[in-house]
């Protein structure tokens, strides 16, 4: 069997659905493949779909082959409401009216978060603070203060307007939450917003194209790099 096992090394370029959590999917390939030695190389919120790095058996010890990698979103945001989560799926705790808010204004909010800014993290990450993680803590209805982060937005193309949602590609750093970004052009705009859809497309050399869908996965899918 422990023979057996070392053959089920590599990595799993996985399309996550939404509505599972990034451990969800990790749980999925232990069951599929009856080993132990698996992970992710970077969480998906439960909200997002798309590209997900699976590491399987020995793999799981180059998770810092992936971490500065740059990543590529698809995303579509909600102007006039602010949620507790800063997704659709939290409460809506303030509407505001964005009836003035034009394509003209929508285009300048996006194009104020190009280049190298500071993001303060969201509640809802898996960052720890005093050694407890934020989304514990978060959870529980507590607040506490984040320290911003400085990342860098390379590209960001709003590619459809459709009051009050706008969808949106980013390229961006490490680090990036997107629906903080939502959040923060919501404030930039006046009107608030919060997160409708994110969709993974790229991390580094890896594409969404290239993944596989759950029901797929076997010892085939796993690749060598």
């Amino acid at each position: 069997m422990e023979k057996l096992e070392l053959t089920k090394e590599g990595i799993i370029l996985v399309n996550k659905p939404p509505g599972v959590t990034s451990h969800d999917i990790v749980d999925f390939v232990r069951k599929r493949f009856g080993i132990k030695s698996v992970g992710h190389a970077g969480t998906l919120d439960p909200l997002a779909e798309g590209l997900l790095i699976i590491l399987v058996g020995a793999y799981t010890k180059l998770f810092s082959r992936f971490v500065d990698f740059d990543k590529e979103y698809e995303g579509v945001l909600k102007l006039g409401e602010i949620t507790r989560s800063g997704d659709s799926q939290g409460e809506v705790v303030e509407s505001r009216p964005y009836s003035g808010i034009n394509k003209d204004k929508i285009i300048e909010g996006f194009n104020s978060f190009l280049g190298e800014i500071e993001q303060v993290p969201p509640m809802l990450s898996a960052i720890r603070v005093k050694g407890k993680r934020l989304y514990k803590l978060a959870r529980k209805g507590l607040m506490v203060e984040r320290k911003p982060r400085k990342i860098k937005i390379y590209q960001l193309n709003v590619n459809k307007i459709d009051l009050p949602f706008v969808e949106f590609y980013v390229k961006c750093s490490k680090g990036t939450y997107i629906r903080k970004l939502a959040e923060d052009v919501g404030e930039k705009l006046g009107c608030g917003a919060h997160i409708v859809k994110i969709k993974r497309l790229a991390i580094g050399p890896f594409s969404l194209s290239e993944a596989v869908n759950l029901e797929d996965i076997d010892e085939s899918t796993l690749r060598k790099i």
